[in-house]
């Protein structure tokens, strides 16, 4: 990895050469009130058949996910999915944290790429060239693939605490803010996987327990309302 390469955030824009090692990035899990945001990166294995259906994570059915997830994971040259905790989130933001847990998953590859296409309008702190790809996880392949990787690993995550922590329905909504979500916040009140740096999961702790929360920085909690506005950030 060269140390002197430099991010490009510019979009519409393709930097790619026919000789380049591509790895697409996209991350799950920014609106959520609960649980980790998720990354992947993937490099395709041009020996290996092409993968028919790839699309934006969001676009699929959960059935289909899971069906690709397997063949993703079976065909790429190399992937890595890694993510930041909650703790991170609520002490970073979770701009930061979806940030950081990009730049783990490129770092975790055990193939070197020599441009990395992430999805959004920019992209983590890399020493290998990048550039940020609006809507790019129904435009380009191995983004679509992270994405879909990124969802199914985080889906899995949350149906493994539904099990400690059945009365939040985390199986059902992934620990986004659905109406059955809210409601359980308020009856239950919030468990420790929940981000205190998002405002429903604050109401709901001064509610039930009648606290008030640790200090948390302003840009902090700035950061979780501007995702919180985020139509995108809040789909699953």
């Amino acid at each position: 990895m060269a140390s002197t390469a430099k991010n490009s955030a510019q979009c519409g824009l393709d930097f790619s050469s026919p000789f380049d090692i591509i790895c697409g990035v996209d991350e799950a899990g920014r609106g959520p009130l609960a649980g980790p945001v998720v990354a992947a990166a993937v490099i395709f294995d041009p020996a290996k058949p092409r993968i028919n259906g790839l699309d934006d994570s969001k676009a699929l059915s959960a059935k289909r996910r899971e069906e690709l997830y397997e063949k993703i994971v079976d065909r790429a040259l190399a992937f890595c999915i890694a993510s930041a905790s909650v703790e991170e989130i609520d002490t970073i933001n979770i701009l930061h944290a979806s940030m950081l847990a990009m730049k783990r998953a490129v770092e975790g590859l055990s193939v070197a790429p020599t441009l990395v296409k992430v999805d959004g309008n920019r992209c983590p702190t890399l020493s290998i060239r990048s550039e940020a790809v609006i809507g790019g996880d129904a435009l380009i392949k191995q983004i679509s693939a992270a994405s879909i990787l990124a969802k199914v690993t985080r889906d899995r995550m949350l149906v493994e605490l539904h099990e400690s922590f059945p009365m939040y329905g985390f199986a059902t909504h992934s620990g986004y803010g659905t109406p059955q979500h809210l409601k359980a916040l308020k009856q239950h009140g919030p468990c420790e996987h929940h981000r205190r740096s998002f405002a429903p999961v604050r109401e709901a702790h001064a509610l039930f327990f009648g606290s008030v929360l640790p200090v948390i920085a302003p840009e902090v909690i700035q950061a979780a309302s501007s995702v919180e506005d985020d139509p995108d950030a809040l789909a699953f």
